[in-house]
C-alpha cells in the first residue's frame, strides 16, 4: 500500500465527520461544553426601567434648575418597588437595581442631593431625563437569539445563560475515545519490571490531548499479543459506545502486529495504512460501522505527533469545535539537511529574538524519546524533498505550547 501524503490522510480521515447529537445538561455542568442549540432568551433583562445608581427617583422637570427642594415620599429597595406616584417636587430614595417609580423620569445621584431632615432634599446639580436609569430590555428582550449554535460555553456565555433564565442547555455530546495499548512487552506504571518489558505511557498523552479539544477517554488497558485479547478490548469499546478506538502499537507489519487483523475481523473497513510523514508512519485508519478505529505507531513520539496532527483535530470536529494547528513562521536555528519524501516533523525549542521567532532543532530525532519531545515546544515541519537550508533560513513550525 502506497505512503498517504499528511494532508490527504488527514482529509480522509476527516471525512463525514461531523457533531455529535446534543444532550442536555444542568448549566452548572456546562462549563467549556459546545452548544448543539442556540440559546433564545426566556425573559426581558431588565424587566423593567430600573435605577442604575442609589439616589433619588424624581422628575426631571423638577431639578432642571438648581437649588430645587423635594420631599421624600417613600424608598425603593432593589427587590422591593414603590407602589405610589411621584407627583410635582416629590422624590422617593431609590437603590441600584429596583424598579423606577410611576411618574418619575430620572434619577438623581445620591452624591448631588443633600439630607434636609424631616423628610426633604436638596438637589444641587441638574439632572436631565432619563439620566442614570436603565431601560426596560436593555440587555436583551424575550424571543432574542443570544448565543449560536457551536459556541463554546466560556463564563460570560455561562452567566448570559442564567439571566435568560435557562437551568439547562442542549450541548454537543462530548466524543468517547477508547484506548487500546497492545503488546506483551507493556506494563502499567509502577509496575516491577522484568527484562524484557517496558512501562506502557503512551495512554496518557493521548488522554490529556483528547481532554484537551473536549473529548473523554476510556483507558482499556494492555491487550497482550494475542488475537483473542486485543479483540475482547475492541468489543468491550464499540460496547460501552465510543466514538474512536484509538489502538497504540501493534499496526505495523511485524508478526505480532495483530490490531490490523482483528479490527478487519470485527468488521473493520480500513481506508487507509501508512503515512509519508516522519515520525509516525505506522499510523492506520479504518471504520467499524459509525466507529472511527486509528491505529497509532508503539513508539511514543510518532504516537503523540500523529495525536497531534490526526487524533485531535478528529474529536474536535466530532464535538462541535473548531481546531486550528497553531502553525507560525520562524527562522531556523541551525542548518538542516535535505529531506526524503516523507513529511518531518522535528522537534524543536522555539524562542522569540528580536520580534521573531528562532527554531533550533535538537541533534537526536528518535520517535522513542519522549523526553526531548517534553522540553520541545515546537515541531519544524519539513514537506517532501524540502532541501537542505541554511542557519537563518525561514521554516515553518507547529507550536505544541
Amino acid at each position: 500500500m502506497a505512503l498517504v501524503p499528511v494532508a490527504e490522510a488527514l482529509e480522509r480521515l476527516l471525512d463525514g465527520a461531523t457533531a455529535l447529537p446534543g444532550e442536555s445538561i444542568a448549566l452548572m455542568d456546562a462549563p467549556d461544553r459546545v452548544l448543539a442549540e442556540p440559546v433564545v432568551a426566556l425573559r426581558t433583562q431588565p424587566p423593567f426601567n430600573a435605577s442604575a445608581m442609589d439616589g433619588y427617583a424624581a422628575r426631571a422637570a423638577d431639578v432642571a434648575s438648581i437649588p430645587a427642594r423635594l420631599s421624600v415620599i417613600g424608598m425603593a429597595p432593589a427587590g422591593r418597588g414603590f407602589e405610589g406616584i411621584i407627583g410635582p417636587a416629590q422624590a422617593v430614595r431609590i437603590f441600584t437595581g429596583a424598579p423606577l417609580p410611576a411618574g418619575a423620569d430620572t434619577i438623581v445621584i445620591q452624591e448631588n442631593a443633600r439630607d434636609l431632615g424631616g423628610g426633604g432634599i436638596e438637589v444641587i446639580e441638574p439632572t436631565p431625563e432619563w439620566r442614570n436609569i436603565r431601560g426596560l430590555g436593555l440587555d436583551f428582550s424575550k424571543g432574542d437569539v443570544l448565543l449560536e449554535k457551536g459556541r463554546v460555553l466560556d463564563p460570560a456565555a455561562l452567566s448570559l445563560a442564567a439571566s435568560a433564565n435557562h437551568p439547562r442547555v442542549s450541548v454537543v455530546k462530548r466524543p468517547l475515545v477508547a484506548i487500546i495499548a497492545t503488546g506483551d512487552e507493556l506494563l502499567p506504571p509502577g509496575s516491577d519490571l522484568g527484562p524484557d518489558q517496558i512501562i506502557s505511557s503512551n495512554a496518557y498523552g493521548v488522554a490529556a490531548a483528547a481532554a484537551s479539544v473536549g473529548a473523554d477517554a476510556l483507558d482499556l488497558g494492555i491487550a497482550a499479543d494475542h488475537h483473542e485479547a486485543i479483540a475482547t478490548l475492541v468489543k468491550r469499546a464499540v460496547a460501552a459506545g465510543a466514538d474512536v478506538i484509538v489502538t497504540l502499537g501493534g499496526a505495523s507489519v511485524g508478526d505480532h502486529d495483530l490490531v490490523h487483523d482483528v479490527l478487519t475481523g470485527e468488521g473493520m473497513t480500513l481506508d487507509f495504512w501508512k503515512i509519508a510523514m516522519r515520525p509516525g508512519k505506522p499510523l492506520m485508519f479504518g471504520r467499524l460501522g459509525d466507529v472511527r478505529c486509528i491505529g497509532l505507531p508503539g513508539n511514543p513520539v510518532a504516537s503523540l505527533v500523529c495525536t497531534q496532527l490526526f487524533l485531535k483535530p478528529l474529536l474536535a470536529r466530532l464535538g462541535g469545535r473548531v481546531h486550528r494547528q497553531d502553525m507560525r513562521e520562524a527562522r531556523l536555528g541551525t542548518a538542516m539537511p535535505a529531506n526524503d519524501l516523507r513529511q518531518d516533523y522535528v522537534r524543536a525549542v522555539v524562542t522569540e529574538e528580536a520580534g521573531t521567532l528562532l527554531a533550533t532543532p535538537f541533534g537526536i530525532q528518535d520517535s522513542s524519546m519522549l523526553r526531548m519531545l517534553a522540553d520541545a515546544n515546537a515541531l519544524i515541519v519539513r514537506e517532501p524533498f524540502a532541501p537542505s537550508a541554511a542557519a537563518g533560513a525561514a521554516c515553518s513550525v507547529l507550536m505544541l505550547r
